[in-house]
Parts: C-alpha cells; sequence; structure tokens
C-alpha cells in the first residue's frame, strides 16, 4: 500500500504549484510562489464560487492555477528515479498522467481546509537555472517550514519538488516507488497507484 504522505502533505499542496494570473516569464521565483497562495486563496474565498454547486467549478479552476506552474513530468520523473529510463515513451506518458491524478486526488479535498494559515517567506537561493524559496507556514501555536525547489525552462520557472519540514516530498515518492518495483513489478506500482486514487476519489465523496 503506498504509505499515507507526512502530515503537511495536503497543506503545502493547499498553498503553493500555481501560477498568479498575469505573472510574467520574468518573474522571480518567489514571485511565482507568493503569487500562487494569493491565487489559490482567491478562489477559495470567491463568494460565486462558494456555493455546493459551484464545488466541481471551483476545483477545476484551482486545477487549472495549479497544473499552471507544477511540472508533474519533471516530478514523475524525479520520483522515478533510475526507473524512468527503463521505460517506454508510452509508459512515460502513462505514468505522468496517473501520477498527476494521485496529486490531484490527495489535495483536491484538502485545500478547501484552509484556515487563514499565514505564510512568510524567508530567503531565495539561485544557483544557474535552480531556485529554492524558502517559506515558514504560521498557524496557531505550529511553524511549518518549507522549500520550494524550482527550475528555468523554457515556459518560466516550473516548480518540481516541494520540500517540508526538511522532507522532500519527490525524495519520499521514490523511496516508495523504488520499494515497490523492487520487491514487485512496475505494473504492480501502476496498479498501487490506481487503486490509491480511486480510494481518494471515493473518500471524497463521502
Amino acid at each position: 500500500m503506498i504509505q499515507p504522505m507526512f502530515r503537511t502533505f495536503a497543506l503545502i499542496l493547499t498553498l503553493n504549484l500555481s501560477l498568479a494570473a498575469g505573472a510574467a516569464w520574468a518573474s522571480t521565483p518567489t514571485d511565482i510562489v507568493k503569487g500562487t497562495v494569493d491565487e489559490v486563496i482567491r478562489l477559495m474565498g470567491d463568494p460565486a464560487l462558494k456555493a455546493p454547486a459551484q464545488k466541481p467549478r471551483r476545483r477545476e479552476l484551482m486545477k487549472q492555477a495549479i497544473d499552471r506552474h507544477f511540472d508533474y513530468e519533471e516530478m514523475a520523473r524525479r520520483s522515478l528515479g533510475a526507473n524512468w529510463k527503463n521505460l517506454s515513451p508510452a509508459q512515460h506518458s502513462e505514468f505522468v498522467k496517473l501520477f498527476g491524478e494521485l496529486l490531484e486526488a490527495s489535495y483536491s479535498s484538502k485545500i478547501e481546509r484552509y484556515t487563514d494559515e499565514k505564510v512568510k517567506y524567508t530567503s531565495e537561493n539561485l544557483e544557474e537555472d535552480y531556485a529554492e524559496v524558502r517559506s515558514v507556514v504560521l498557524r496557531k501555536n505550529d511553524r511549518i517550514p518549507i522549500d520550494y525547489r524550482l527550475y528555468k525552462s523554457d515556459r518560466g520557472w516550473m516548480i518540481y519538488d516541494v520540500v517540508i519540514e526538511g522532507v522532500s516530498l519527490v525524495s519520499n515518492y521514490r523511496s516508495q516507488f523504488t520499494r515497490i518495483i523492487g520487491e514487485s513489478s512496475y505494473g504492480e506500482l501502476v496498479r498501487r497507484l490506481r487503486n490509491k486514487v480511486g480510494e481518494l476519489h471515493q473518500t471524497d465523496k463521502m
């Protein structure tokens, strides 16, 4: 079974991974991350999207915002590690799609539980075409450090990993995926991921 993600996984996805509307290619990594937070919060607070009947529309808009600046392919590739090169182009496409569905199913309901946490951006480190934006999510009686890893592509700065309380999302997945493939097969990993996505969708309906 795919292990549950660490406790702040949903919070990460709530507070990042999208591109603020109108942000230019030349925006700094911090601009991208900060714009993400503002856009997601704006959608959650939009009175026109609060009615239960607007839930599908609200989620679709959030998904579009998140997808716009989150590189599922890069994250999927890094999460599979050395196993990525053993797959065919068709399997690459299949896995990226499934990986994106897993992330979406994981955050779609959690993102709506946002309760006015505050975010403080503490630093931005640049090294050629890579960047890390460090921040702290301030909750009541709690401080959660979250670092965003980005790389510069022809689409601008793209997020490819998030580090919560010192634990990399990509590394966490890679350790699980490598173990499952090593103990069984890539096909078994795909089966488990599909089952997990189905479970998350079913839970969301309850």
